[in-house]
This record gives structure tokens, C-alpha cells and sequence, in this order.
């Protein structure tokens, strides 16, 4: 079948590793289920496959592509739901010691045919497209933990998304705005603010600059180059939520300001199989349009991936067969 894979780890060069061609037809063991892709988006998780992180060398040829819809052999359309863990597991499935998501362990989205268990997929809402719904299982779902799960935040408090443009944060953006946050941003260029503009903050700044006050809660998917300001901008009492870090670790945790200010900091992971689907709901009824940058053929994913590798990303970028 056509597939889109990680042929080897390359850590210095990612995108020499990567390959479209063919793979081998996936086998459906009991109690799992064949999907048949119709739309997948990138995540920063696929470039870091092709880098070597999180899998052994023995573990390639690795498909990637963790977020997807596709349909049943019956015919319904589905989005999957890209963490899979132990089947005797109950409770939060983020906190399953045993959990892998798809590209890790199993073959990933970007393929003909994705093999997930039957609890791994849930109908695509009506009227939605499977463009759109391709895109909520991780950043998007990432973004609704971080908000509804984990921030307390309150419609009417102030937040503050650091980075303007990738998936998890224009998600932060068009949730917060649309459960009644005042939503602030920064963005590195006028085109990235802008594009946070349009999806609903209501102020945007450089990054580092002096804010009008301090935010309720603070949204970090950054690290390094933004942490410092990050926590001179939460409120005494406030919230940092942090999913990542992708311009790498922060140098000082600031743990005077942390302990003096009472600031919570707190990690987010992905979501439950009930937040996606809470997510699906509210973006159904609240008429949200995911920001998709650019949607692109399949076999023309190298694009894609460059795209996400040198940062010309708004939004997410997504895959169709």
C-alpha cells in the first residue's frame, strides 16, 4: 500500500530519512479495526521521528502520522484518537504507564490503511469535513487539556499564548476566544500576530514585550526562549500550562517567583479519548474553523514537512488521499 515513512533515524538531516512509496498491507488483529485514510495532519511529533527521538533503530521503517479521519469498511467516517494504551488500563489514559501513541510503537496515519483499536475512533460530526476533523487529535486536543482540563481558568480572565502560528497555539487561540477568554499572544513576525488576530486574540506583542498586565494563565509549548517571560507575565496566584519545548529546555525554572508569587505550574499531555470527544462536540457547536495553512496531496508530503521544519507553518497542515 502507498505509505509515507521514516526509513531510518537521521538526526542532523530528518528529511533524508523520509520516504513515500510502498509498505506492506497492514494485518487487523481482533477487536481492532482498518481504517481507510481520507485526510492526516502533521504534527512536530513526525519530525522528531524522523530524527531518531523516542524509537529504537530496530523500530524503523516507522509510517508516521498520528492524526487522522478515515472510514469503516461499513462505510462511517471517523477520526481517530492517536493514543493507544493497555487494554486492562481504566481511568485517564495520559497517565497509562504503558501508553504509546501511533508512529511509536504502531505504524502510523499517512498510509492507505491505519490499524487502530475499535475504542481508538469516534464519528466525525455532521457537516464537518474530514479535512477539518483530521486535525484535532493531538495539537488541537493538546490545546483543549491545557484550557478546560488544566488552566481553571474562568470566561472573561486573561491568557496569554506564547508562539502565535503552530497547531497548538492558534488552537489556544480559537478555544479561548470562543469560551469568552481575553486572549493574548505573541508572535515573532506582523504576519504571525496578525494571523492570531484573525483567529480571535484580542492583542498581540512581540515576544519578551511588557504586556498591559498579568495574565491568569499563561500557555507554553516554547521552553527556552520565551519560560523568563512566561513567568514574569503569570499574575501572584496564576497558572503556567506547559505542553512542550521546543526551542529547548528552560535555563532557570525561576523558582523565587514561583514559590513568592504562589504560581502553579503545571505539564499537560495530549487528552482522553472523552476530552477529543468533548473537543468535537464544542467545536460543533461553537461553528469553530480550524486554522488548516495548507493542505497538500499526499504524495507530495516532503512539502509539508518543509513547511514544519523551516517554520512557514499557520496552522496545521494536512494530508489527503
Amino acid at each position: 500500500m502507498f505509505a509515507v515513512y521514516a526509513a531510518e533515524p537521521n538526526p542532523d538531516d530528518p528529511l533524508a530519512g523520509l520516504v513515500i512509496g510502498e509498505r506492506p498491507e497492514p494485518e487487523v488483529p481482533q477487536g481492532w479495526v482498518a481504517v481507510h485514510t481520507t485526510a492526516a495532519s502533521l504534527n512536530m511529533h513526525d519530525l522528531w521521528t524522523l530524527r531518531g527521538v523516542g524509537l529504537k533503530p530496530e523500530q524503523y521503517p516507522m509510517i508516521l502520522g498520528g492524526d487522522a479521519t478515515g472510514r469503516l469498511t461499513d462505510g462511517t467516517d471517523v477520526v481517530v484518537y492517536p493514543l493507544i494504551g493497555d487494554p486492562g488500563w481504566s481511568g485517564d489514559e495520559t497517565l497509562d504507564p504503558r501508553r504509546t501513541l501511533l508512529t511509536e510503537k504502531h505504524q502510523g496515519a499517512f498510509a492507505d490503511v491505519l490499524v487502530v483499536p475499535e475504542r481508538n475512533v469516534l464519528p466525525v460530526p455532521p457537516g464537518m469535513s474530514t479535512v477539518v476533523a483530521s486535525v484535532f487529535g493531538t495539537a488541537w486536543l493538546t490545546a483543549y487539556r491545557m484550557l478546560f482540563t488544566k488552566s481553571g481558568l474562568q470566561p472573561g480572565q486573561t491568557m496569554l499564548v506564547q508562539g502565535a502560528s503552530g497547531g497548538v497555539s492558534t488552537a489556544l487561540v480559537q478555544l479561548g476566544a470562543a469560551a469568552g477568554m481575553t486572549v493574548w499572544v505573541t508572535g515573532r513576525t506582523p504576519a504571525k500576530r496578525e494571523l492570531a488576530k484573525r483567529l480571535g486574540a484580542h492583542a498581540t506583542f512581540e515576544p519578551g514585550a511588557r504586556l498591559p498586565g498579568r495574565a491568569d494563565a499563561v500557555f507554553e509549548s516554547v521552553g527556552q526562549a520565551t519560560w523568563a517571560h512566561s513567568m514574569r507575565s503569570v499574575r501572584p496566584g496564576g497558572a503556567v500550562i506547559c505542553c512542550g519545548a521546543t526551542s529547548g529546555p528552560a535555563p532557570s525554572a525561576d523558582l523565587q517567583r514561583l514559590f513568592f508569587l504562589q504560581v502553579r505550574v503545571e505539564g499537560s499531555t495530549m487528552g482522553t479519548r472523552q476530552e477529543l470527544a468533548d473537543l468535537l462536540s464544542f467545536v460543533a457547536n461553537a461553528g469553530i474553523t480550524p486554522e488548516v495553512g495548507l493542505t497538500l496531496p499526499m504524495d507530495r508530503a516532503l512539502e509539508g514537512f518543509r513547511a514544519m521544519r523551516d517554520g512557514e507553518t499557520a496552522g496545521k497542515i494536512v494530508f489527503t488521499r
